[in-house]
């Protein structure tokens, strides 16, 4: 008899076999079922609702495997909790028939808590509330809470963001002693703060950000730079990338340290920032403000016209910014150096145009290397004094931007290979290309749309660059961009150089924003050690974190508690930065996703045009083309036909009449439902043309526009429901007609049966008596 135990499934080798157990931690889903995502980096175990009833998300498990279903994914039964959840939960507090609960806002939760009447504090019906649980669920019961935070009405300006940060656990408050610590902190420059440092305060240093910026990390500087003579001499730039020296002032093992640890990063929401420093060295101290006196690490590169960076140092300084520029000042002088914008600062106009001198020669490099450049619309969230979108557009990128993006990557770069030559610890930025998987994906995906060019088996950036290059005049140009994109893995931090595969660098890492992103922060701390000939390690009590959560497809983190030596303990901290960063992303996602419903509600009805942006097996979604709001068309919305998806294509078919929906579609919709707290809108469509189903394919090598002018006018989606309607009736008549034809006599009974059946339906209508009005 064999050992079921020890039995391993074949889909599963890496993991748990059938009876194995494996632990992890649950992530629930709105539906009620949920699944374990295992320690061990295996497949995720999927429990079913009767499963998750005593547990909760964020919950660790120990779980059994029980079957396999006909895909081979695992489905699991609880065995054990290991550890649950403690942490405030946040929702909004009703009362139903005399009953007090809390919905919780995070719908993964799956369970309403019940509060008893004592439990309520000072809140009434309908606001938000944190929650503790004095009482777990069990398989017979509802979780047990108290109110421990009233945070207000639902209505309230900024109330998203209150919600959002406890959803996601993001630190939102600096600890008392952080506070203390960052009070005593001088408000100027002390004479002992400038000692072993370059005086570059007559240098024209100027900082380039946003209109809204207001922590400045960077300063830059460039001028022309000639040395030597014959095949040695050097014609090119001088520049200088000078940043806020963060590290002078958070030291390891204190309060500020410990704090900006924790949050890893900054974090962004329309009209507020959740620092990663006290605002006394965020915007004070630390930031770069013009005609303030600040200390500062500095890049000092040589770059030669053809924009390689040929030598390189790095050193402290005290510097002084000469001006605060806007991207849009600067775009404006470098087009017109006679204009107004000009005229206001006329004497740093040559500093301004050697800059953008030495931008172009690293651009060109930039082509020569390879390096991948989508040109992808981004969206700016423009809202009221009430915290309210007013309007989202799109966010343009001018050659200021770009100027500041080179200087930035410049800078990075001699960081990464100064550290990677004197072989010291440190995290790296490192960004992998396609896996296997993803690549064959991508290949048929290009196959299908016609496209000639293709990708290798190991494939190098500029493959993806020429690609981009060769499509970007389709009309479904910006989803094959997205599905490029998409085939390559996500950029993490770890302590292992592994190169920079979008970038096409062999070796990467962040140097240039220590105000806002503690990897950055490390880096200088590993420089300055470099240059003192000393050795940067890292604190032990950095190790004394939750390990990070495991990523779907990827391998487990490593644990904190295995970190052993130096290596593990920077891949530690690298994964602890990374999970920190995708938090960062997902709570700034929801907020923008809350606004964007809030604003929907208010054209509930009304119509636009879009593109379809994405396909699914369960629908559409399709992007505004006026509002940059993206929302989703059901398949049930797509009239009485059956779709299969087809993955390769990226496309829904119509099985009976070959309607096609692919990304790229031109759209008209209708909003017909906003959910905010599904964070979700739905679009009913109205109205499509054939020519924009398809837009990528070619018949015969002729261009698409051509194929496309040819097609018949559009149908509405009443008119494209009668058609198959009718093509239906057809199909029936032309059925009805073989049968005559092959079986005369069959065919004879059954018009005769009808005909008796429709008789004797007359003779019961006539003989029923109607009733009196």
């Amino acid at each position: 008899m064999k050992n079921l135990k020890n039995t391993t499934h074949p889909s599963h080798a890496d993991g748990a076999g059938l009876l194995g157990e494996v632990e992890g931690t649950l992530q629930g889903h709105r539906d009620g079922h949920g699944f374990l995502i295992p320690d061990n980096g295996s497949a995720d175990v999927y429990l079913s609702s009767q499963e998750t009833h005593a547990v909760m998300h964020g919950d660790r498990l120990r779980v059994r495997v029980m079957r396999f279903d006909k895909r081979g994914r695992p489905e699991g039964k609880v065995l054990e909790i290991l550890e649950r959840k403690k942490r405030p939960l946040i929702g909004r507090l009703l009362l139903e028939s005399g009953v007090w609960l809390v919905a919780p806002e995070d719908r993964r939760m799956g369970q309403d808590i019940l509060i008893p009447k004592n439990g309520i504090a000072n809140a009434t019906a309908g606001q938000v509330v944190a929650v503790e649980l004095t009482e777990p669920p069990s398989l017979y019961s509802q979780p047990v809470g108290r109110v421990v935070e009233v945070l207000g009405e639902i209505d309230d300006p900024g109330m998203e963001i209150e919600i959002a940060v406890r959803k996601y656990d993001v630190p939102h408050r600096f600890s008392p002693e952080t506070l203390a610590q960052s009070a005593k902190l001088p408000e100027k420059l002390r004479a002992v703060d400038l000692k072993h440092r370059i005086d570059l305060r007559d240098v024209p240093l100027v900082t380039i950000d946003g209109e809204d910026a207001r922590d400045f990390d960077d300063a830059v500087y460039c001028e022309p730079f000639k040395q030597g003579r014959g095949k040695k001499a050097f014609d090119g730039w001088r520049l200088l990338v000078a940043i806020a020296d963060v590290s002078h002032y958070v030291k390891p093992g204190e309060p500020l340290d410990a704090d900006a640890y924790e949050r890893a990063t900054s974090v962004y929401f329309p009209r507020r920032v959740i620092p990663m420093l006290p605002e006394k060295l965020s915007n004070g101290l630390c930031s770069l403000n013009p005609y303030e006196d600040r200390l500062s690490m500095v890049c000092d590169m040589l770059v030669s016209t053809d924009g390689e960076v040929t030598a390189y140092q790095f050193y402290p300084a005290v510097i002084s910014s000469h001006a605060r520029f806007t991207y849009n000042e600067v775009a404006a002088i470098l087009g017109n150096t006679h204009g107004p914008e000009a005229a206001k600062r006329r004497e740093l106009v040559p500093h301004l145009l050697h800059l953008h001198e030495v931008y172009r020669a690293l651009l060109s490099e930039r082509g020569r290397r390879g390096a991948i450049d989508f040109e992808t619309t981004e969206t700016q969230i423009v809202c009221d004094d009430n915290g309210r979108i007013e309007k989202i557009v799109p966010r343009t990128r001018n050659d200021a931007h770009r100027l500041i993006e080179e200087a930035m990557l410049a800078a990075n770069v001699c960081a990464a290979d100064f550290i990677h030559t004197n072989k010291h610890h440190a995290l790296f930025r490192v960004h992998e290309g396609p896996t296997p998987e993803k690549r064959q994906t991508l290949q048929n995906y290009l196959r299908s749309l016609g496209i000639s060019l293709g990708i290798s088996d190991d494939p190098a950036p500029r493959e993806f660059q020429q690609l981009a290059a060769a499509t970007k005049d389709r009309p479904d140009a910006q989803q094959i961009h997205q599905m490029l994109l998409r085939s390559m893995q996500q950029a993490i931090y770890t302590g292992t150089n592994s190169g920079h595969f979008g970038l096409a660098y062999p070796a990467y890492t962040h140097f240039t924003s220590p105000i806002r992103r503690y990897p950055d922060l490390l880096v200088h701390r590993v420089i300055k050690a470099l240059l003192a000939a000393k050795k940067c390690t890292l604190d032990a009590s950095k190790m004394n974190v939750p390990q990070a959560p495991k990523r779907p497809g990827r391998a487990a983190p490593p644990n904190p508690a295995d970190a052993r030596n130096e290596a593990e303990r920077w891949e530690v901290v690298g994964a602890h930065c990374s999970a920190n960063e995708r938090r960062a992303d997902e709570a700034s996602r929801d907020v923008e996703a809350w606004l964007k419903c809030r604003y929907m509600r208010d054209h509930l009805g009304e119509e636009f045009a879009g593109t379809v942006s994405a396909v699914t097996s369960f629908g559409l979604f399709v992007q505004l083309d006026a509002l940059y709001v993206e929302g989703l068309v059901h398949i049930t919305e797509l009239g009485g036909e059956y779709y299969r998806f087809d993955e390769v294509r990226q496309e829904l078919r119509g099985e009976r009449t070959g309607i096609r929906y692919a990304t790229g579609a031109r759209v008209q919709v209708q909003v017909s439902r906003v959910d905010l707290d599904g964070r979700r809108i739905d679009f009913r469509l109205v109205r499509e043309t054939d020519e924009a189903r398809a837009p990528s394919r070619a018949v015969a090598g002729k261009p698409v526009a051509k194929v496309a002018a040819k097609k018949r006018a559009p149908k509405t989606a009443v008119e494209a429901l009668e058609d198959v309607r009718q093509a239906d009736r057809d199909v029936k008549q032309s059925r009805k007609a073989v049968v005559a034809a092959l079986h005369p006599v069959k065919a004879a009974q059954q018009a005769a049966k009808r005909a008796a059946g429709k008789a004797a339906k007359k003779t019961a209508a006539k003989s029923t008596p109607r009733k009196r009005r």
